[in-house]
């Protein structure tokens, strides 16, 4: 069973890797940090949010690309004025901002100050919650932090007593190490043997503590303490010339190996040292310090030790974006192309000190800085986003470093983007929306100055003209696109105005990939790299190559790719390079465009032009075929085997080829593809096809009703009322032989004065009109059988008839007879107090039934279509979270109705992720909801129509049943789970008196075991395993015959005469008749009170049963609800005990149930 879902605002913990800081902030270590003093802000001194908002939208980008150009609605008039709602006595008091207190802001100011006092959350409860969040992950000193800054005291002086060395060629300088075990972690490629420059170790210039380690911005709920600590290599060692062809690289790999050397020889019995890769980049090894295996501080804490060098070594303008300066040996080969990747990387470690500065200076002048780090440092978390290229390239520093530039600059008229009196929240809201707004790509934003940007292909620039640096070197096309995508949905959520976007904005944790994307491919990175080492200096150049070629052969199936690697982990000081390269995979996200995904044909370009034809077949190869179309057209195309054919959707058919074709040959054992598994587990296919039959015959159903001219009334409405007429029947409607299980359907006649005024003539007056009906049906002269049944016999206050309409034998509709004036005397009836109490509570029943059946059963089904033909995958989620629910024996306690209010709740409020377009995604958020949804103390709220018409009064009105229900039925005996939609304010239509609060303890368990197994297998996970659950968690089980295990069609080997099956299935008397379901209401209705019972339908031939609690042994009295044994009580001086018969119980329902039951085995006796 999967732990308990976390706690309201609890922040889960997170490993080491996701992390790894590495300069969010920078401080010298044994000194002060840089003591830059509080700056006065000017007035004004920075634009106003108006302005930013202003500034970001002018400069938003004129993208083609659909995903690009989606309009964002984020809510920001909450960020421009104050909520008008929120009176004086709920608000807070302004914080104190950093601004001299002598100098009096001016009115823009003043808002910015009193952030909290404003309009800048939704709501009080909103800024409650973050603020407690905030209480949570703020920094302490403890044990761990304790041990790690003694640690760094003596790594310090360490370092600091190492000797020189050198200087040395290559060959000698690599003996000089190997003699004490100590291999130079040199980047590929390799420095030339007979390279003439040399290398050397002096005493470093400075040592200093670096990362929100040292600025206090890190989160305290890690589970590792990582400190990131800077060694300054001095001058000397290096030549002008060093930032070309790697040598500054190279020698900076000779200096850490000559402190790895130092380290080992001095700690080796005191630390963990190894050698790993900062942020995953291949250029820059750093050494790990970590306590040893068997410390009992083990996996607590992590100090890097980085080396870097001064901000002047080397010309800033030698090592912008566009430059060169990884030249080829081979005067034939003029390469001259950009290295921004290796230009970029050498010059973060010049600027260490800058970056020290910008951000120490931040913090200090704006007093929400420090906070508003640590909310962007927790939502990149959830996502799992980080510095290391490996996570996308943007983390902590990143979001730092960009908050601390945009309180300097980046607005019109080099003004600042934002106010250092903004609060930490408006911080973190206005970041979001930069990012969201902004296309870095096509529009770099420029900060510190007025010149010109510079422009690199494919990659977003935020240009810091004062330190010449490209702040999203790191971010590839995939991950920066990723990037905005995650901040325009938490945009939405937050300017969502009826659901609280504080949960998906910061506690879930959102990357896991089976929950993300639809579709999933994980592909070895040999594959890619087909066997060549890329050259370091190209940094993520074969990924790029992946995700080129996966964009432009996927095309409109998709409308994101996401493309995230694995993490390299350290190794030893003797080996040059980590051990589990060639184990590294790369894991593709896909969400897909449910309208285009199954395509089989696609058109390129007209043969007739040529430039784009030659293209297309040099991308596709053999693949590309010439064809002509209907229209005349002739078209390069693409033609995929549909997947009854070759067995594999055609989404994995074209990844396939394409990587085949692009990287090489590609095995069945190369790729693991999670994503079509779960939609194989619904029968008869997830979409809306397997239904076709039945919604035509309803469609011929509605309009032979309605030829009926000689009926009595016209005929006002028809609805359909059934989950087979609304695509979310759990198993398909049976096409062909098989007795079919009827449809329910509404009809209602205009009103008329001649209906009589007492119930029960009413019901005799519907049955008359149903037996026209059949009679009219029956001279028709068409291939229809009818029947009218009856029903509630003995009630008869209550809807006593039916007519059942059968067509060819595949579908059945049964029609019922709304009246509205029921309505009126049941309520009548039910509040007057001069009936007797029975039946003043057939009366009660009676109204529930009505609305139920009459009122709020067409509306559901009838929304529930629209929604399905808007959703295309909701159809196929409903239905397989239906499976779930029977294969976990629940379908005789939770309806249809509750099960299709939950996924749809997944596709109407999909926070924090994207609208479902894969049945595998919609089932599993749903999954994931269930498991953390707390319905004791939260309502279900749906809102049907997808369009927005549950307003806030209705949820308010939800929401004050809701409690009204709580107060009225503490302890839950009758409503325990509560699902209320648009349509339906009540919330106990579906709910009232089922399920028990042990079943819904029950359904939470299954799906927070389920959510276990998905985070332990992640893309192993096998679909089916969801689907069972052990039969020793019951006391007893009953296994049903084979025979009853067909769901209505005949079995072959029954042994039964072919005639005597097809006499059977021709019997419109058994249409409509479970056997099963029948039993087990019998048995609720004898034994309820001893048994609970369970039962799932088709998915498990198994009836299951646990004995209640209160049928343990008691005093002994008669007329007890079950068969029960005299016991002699434990003294002598006690009575006679009662014990529960239970041998003889499951006797009595042996014989009940006759050749239904196979045999009965007790679990638990």
């Amino acid at each position: 069973m999967a732990p308990p879902a976390l706690k309201r605002r609890k922040v889960e913990h997170v490993s080491s890797s996701e992390e790894s800081d590495d300069g969010a902030s920078f401080a010298s270590f044994g000194e002060g940090a840089d003591n830059t003093g509080k700056q006065d802000s000017e007035a004004n001194g920075s634009s106003s949010h108006d302005e930013f908002v202003d500034a970001v939208e002018g400069a938003e980008d004129d993208e083609d690309d659909d995903d690009e150009d989606e309009e964002m609605t984020d809510g920001d008039d909450d960020e421009r004025r104050p909520d008008e709602r929120t009176t004086s006595a709920t608000t807070p008091k302004p914080l104190n901002t950093a601004r001299d207190t002598k100098r009096k802001p001016d009115s823009k100011a003043q808002v910015g100050a009193t952030a909290f006092a404003s309009g800048t959350f939704k709501s009080n409860v909103f800024k409650l919650q973050v603020d407690e969040l905030l209480g949570q992950i703020r920094p302490r000193h403890g044990q761990r932090e304790t041990a790690a800054e003694a640690t760094l005291h003596k790594l310090k002086k360490t370092i600091e007593q190492i000797p020189s060395r050198g200087p040395y060629l290559v060959d000698e300088a690599e003996r000089g190490l190997l003699k004490e075990k100590i291999a130079v972690p040199f980047p590929e490629p390799r420095p030339a043997r007979d390279a003439k420059y040399k290398f050397s170790y002096a005493k470093p210039v400075n040592v200093n503590v670096v990362g929100s380690f040292a600025l206090k911005t890190s989160s305290r709920l890690r589970d590792m303490v990582e400190v990131d600590m800077v060694v300054a290599m001095p001058s000397s060692i290096f030549e002008d010339k060093d930032y070309l062809n790697h040598r500054y690289f190279y020698k900076r790999a000779y200096y850490l190996a000559c402190i790895a050397a130092g380290l080992q020889a001095a700690h080796k019995a005191d630390y963990q040292i190894s050698f790993k890769l900062h942020h995953n980049d291949p250029l820059k090894p750093i050494i790990a310090v970590t306590p040893l295996e068997t410390s009992a501080a083990a996996a607590q804490w992590t100090v890097n030790i980085i080396p870097c060098v001064g901000q002047s070594q080397f010309i800033a303008g030698k090592l912008q974006p566009q430059k060169n300066c990884v030249r080829s040996a081979d005067a034939a080969n003029n390469d001259s192309s950009a290295t921004p990747f290796y230009n970029s990387s050498l010059r973060t470690d010049m600027l260490t000190s800058a970056y020290l500065k910008l951000i120490h200076s931040a913090s200090k002048r704006c007093e929400g800085f420090k906070d508003a780090c640590l909310l962007g440092s927790t939502w990149l978390r959830q996502r799992g986003f980080g510095s290391s290229l490996d996570a996308g390239g943007f983390g902590n520093f990143e979001w730092t470093t960009l908050l601390a530039l945009c309180l300097q600059g980046g607005g019109p008229s080099g003004k600042s983007l934002l106010s250092d009196g903004y609060s930490s929240y408006q911080l973190f809201k206005a970041t979001l929306q930069l990012i969201a707004m902004k296309n870095f790509v096509n529009n770099p934003i420029v900060i510190g100055g007025t010149s010109n940007s510079v422009q690199v292909p494919s990659q977003p620039v935020v240009w810091d003209v004062e330190r010449s640096h490209n702040l999203l070197y790191k971010l590839g096309e995939w991950s920066y696109r990723t990037l905005r995508y995650e901040a325009k949905s938490t945009l939405a959520a937050l300017g969502d105005q009826l659901h609280d976007g504080f949960d998906t904005t910061f506690i879930l944790r959102v990357h896991g990939p089976l929950y993300r994307y639809d579709y999933v491919v994980q592909v070895p990175r040999r594959l890619v790299s087909a066997g060549r080492k890329a050259p370091t200096h190209e940094g993520q150049s074969q990924i790029a190559k992946l995700y080129g070629v996966l964009k432009q052969g996927l095309g409109d199936r998709v409308n994101h790719l996401s493309i995230t690697s694995d993490s390299l982990g350290p190794w030893p000081l003797g080996s040059t390079q980590p051990n589990d390269q060639s184990k590294s995979l790369i894991t593709v996200g896909l969400m897909v465009n449910s309208d285009s995904v199954k395509r089989t044909v696609d058109h390129g370009p007209s043969a007739e032009n040529k430039t784009e034809a030659a293209a297309f077949r040099k991308f596709w190869g053999e693949k590309a075929e010439l064809r002509r179309f209907k229209d005349g057209s002739i078209l390069e195309s693409l033609v995929w085997a549909s997947p009854l054919e070759s067995g594999q959707p055609v989404l994995e058919q074209v990844i396939r080829y394409l990587l085949g074709h692009h990287f090489g040959a590609v095995t069945t054992d190369d790729l693991l593809l999670s994503g079509d598994g779960f939609a194989k587990l619904v029968k008869g296919g997830s979409d809306i096809t397997p239904f076709a039959t039945i919604v035509s015959r309803y469609k011929r159903f509605e309009q032979d009703i309605r030829d009926l001219t000689d009926l009595p009334l016209s005929i006002r409405q028809i609805m359909p009322a059934n989950p087979q007429l609304c695509y979310s029947s759990i198993r398909a409607p049976l096409n062909g032989k098989g007795r079919p299980i009827p449809a329910d359907v509404t009809i209602q006649f205009e009103g008329s004065g001649r209906w009589p005024d007492d119930l029960a003539a009413i019901q005799r007056t519907k049955l008359a009109f149903l037996l026209m009906i059949d009679k009219m049906l029956q001279d028709s002269g068409k291939s229809i059988t009818t029947r009218v049944g009856l029903e509630n016999e003995g009630r008869d206050v209550l809807n006593q008839g039916f007519l059942d309409v059968t067509y060819d034998n595949d579908a059945t509709f049964r029609l019922r007879i709304y009246h509205d004036r029921e309505q009126t005397l049941l309520k009548a009836q039910m509040k007057n107090k001069t009936a007797d109490p029975k039946t003043r509570e057939l009366a009660t029943i009676g109204l529930a039934k009505y609305k139920r059946d009459y009122e709020k059963a067409p509306a559901h089904t009838q929304a529930i279509v629209r929604l399905c033909t808007h959703f295309p995958a909701l159809s196929g989620s409903i239905r397989l979270t239906k499976k779930w629910f029977a294969s976990h024996l629940l379908s005789n306690h939770i309806s249809e109705e509750v099960i299709e209010l939950l996924v749809i709740r997944t596709f109407t409020q999909p926070a924090p992720w994207s609208i479902p377009s894969s049945v595998q995604t919609g089932f599993l958020r749903t999954i994931f909801w269930l498991s953390r949804w707390d319905w004791r103390a939260e309502p279900l709220i749906v809102d049907l129509s997808a369009s927005g018409e549950l307003k806030q009064a209705g949820i308010n009105a939800i929401r004050t049943n809701f409690e009204a229900w709580r107060k009225l039925d503490p302890a839950m005996n009758r409503v325990a789970l509560f699902a209320a939609s648009n349509l339906d304010q009540e919330g106990t239509t579906w709910t009232d008196g089922r399920p028990l609060k042990v079943i819904a303890g029950r359904m939470m368990a299954l799906a927070r075991a389920a959510c276990a197994e998905i985070s332990e297998r992640q893309l192993g996970l096998e679909p089916a395993s969801l689907f069972s659950s052990p039969l020793t968690d019951f006391d007893f089980v009953l296994h049903l015959s084979p025979d009853v295990a067909s769901g209505g069609k005949a079995k072959r080997s029954s042994g039964k005469f072919k005639n005597f099956e097809l006499s059977s299935l021709d019997d419109t008397s058994l249409i409509g008749f479970d056997p099963v379901r029948e039993l087990i209401a019998e048995l609720d209705n004898i034994y309820g009170s001893a048994i609970l019972f369970f039962y799932g339908g088709h998915e498990r031939n198994v009836i299951t049963g646990l004995w209640s609690p209160v049928t343990a042994k008691r005093a002994w009295k008669v007329n007890l609800a079950y068969s029960t044994t005299p016991v002699k009580g434990q003294d002598e001086e006690e009575d006679v005990q009662a014990s529960i018969n239970k041998s003889a119980i499951l006797a009595e329902i042996a014989t009940l149930a006759g050749d239904l039951l196979h045999r009965v085995e007790v679990v638990q006796k």
